[in-house]
């Protein structure tokens, strides 16, 4: 059996490597974030999916720090970009300046490469800067790429953006346009700690004590994972109800609940039933599976529909959100057909 063809010895291997970097991974984001485990479990499958995430929070949640933290565990190349309105799409891509050489003479184009040539971007407060700024990320999270006066640059793998949202300040912001929401993976919503958690962090914060982060991984080994989780099998059943959940959030589907009909005006796309495969095979070798249950499957749903579904004005005038959509549809899916 080839060394590429998943199932081989050297695969199985691997299974039981991730799980156990997955811990030392915690080790380290433990010594400075306190709690949000669903949070951090999100990110850790969006990083084996390649696959990008908005998070979605009230100021001073550490949504920066948690993204900063992960760069510097995984030994990744981070930029962070603050969008505000005057931000300009060369601010995130780069720009071509003139340049002269002094032995010849001659005046030429230079690119200089802008913040989104890393690993991982952070885009902080993506809803503050106009579409045509926001627009800029759209062909590097999709195509891994970024084209600048008519010339392709590659960015070096891996690349991941991730985006934080403040979900409380409308003034001044921009509603991110559907096709950019649908490029991201996750949704991430990141909630206020516990009560102890909160001690914990004000007395942790407050103090002499700096922890040292250690290396965990580099990006060749996080390539082999990504490249992993793609030889992952998934059964036919798995894969079927993935792609029932989906196709249940689109009106007037064979599938679709009576409720989805009314209060629904657009359900997802084939890309979230991608995401749903991808993500809970990453998510079933994090922890030492060798293959996705349908379990996996509707753990992750949540976050990879609510920010694609689009509500009509009735849902909105009756206080239904996403979350209530999708709670129907996924106790109404049947996951053992």
């Amino acid at each position: 059996m080839s060394k590429y063809e998943y199932g081989s010895e050297d695969d199985v291997g691997k299974v039981e490597e991730v799980s156990r970097v997955r811990k030392e991974i915690l080790e380290e984001i433990r010594k400075i974030i306190v709690g949000q485990k669903s949070v951090i479990e999100l990110l850790l499958i969006s990083l084996l999916s390649s696959g990008h995430s908005l998070f979605v929070g009230v100021p001073g949640l550490a949504k920066t720090l948690l993204v900063s933290t992960l760069a510097d565990i995984l030994n990744l190349k981070f930029n962070r970009v603050q969008f505000t309105p005057d931000l300009m799409p060369s601010d995130i891509t780069g720009s071509e300046v003139l340049e002269n050489d002094v032995t010849t003479g001659n005046r030429f184009f230079k690119f200089i490469k802008g913040p989104i040539f890393c690993n991982i971007l952070l885009a902080d407060e993506i809803n503050r800067s106009s579409p045509k700024t926001q627009a800029a990320l759209l062909q590097a999270m999709q195509e891994r790429k970024v084209t600048v006066g008519g010339e392709t640059y590659r960015l070096e793998p891996p690349f991941l953006v991730f985006a934080t949202q403040n979900p409380i300040e409308q003034e001044g912001t921009y509603p991110l346009p559907e096709a950019e929401l649908d490029r991201f993976m996750f949704q991430i919503d990141v909630d206020y700690p516990s009560l102890n958690e909160e001690v914990e962090i004000a007395r942790t914060t407050t103090g002499a004590y700096k922890p040292q982060l250690r290396k965990v991984l580099d990006g060749s080994k996080i390539l082999e994972y990504q490249d992993l989780v793609h030889r992952v099998p998934v059964s036919e059943h798995v894969a079927a109800y993935a792609v029932k959940i989906a196709r249940a959030t689109r009106p007037n589907d064979s599938s679709t609940p009576e409720s989805v009909n009314k209060c629904v005006s657009w359900g997802v796309g084939p890309r979230a039933s991608q995401f749903l495969i991808m993500g809970s095979k990453a998510r079933a070798i994090l922890d030492g599976r060798f293959t996705p249950s349908t379990d996996d499957v509707r753990a992750i749903a949540p976050s990879i529909l609510k920010h694609r579904i689009v509500l009509n004005f009735r849902a909105q005038a009756e206080g239904i959100n996403p979350m209530d959509v999708i709670r129907e549809i996924v106790d109404k899916i049947d996951a053992t057909v």
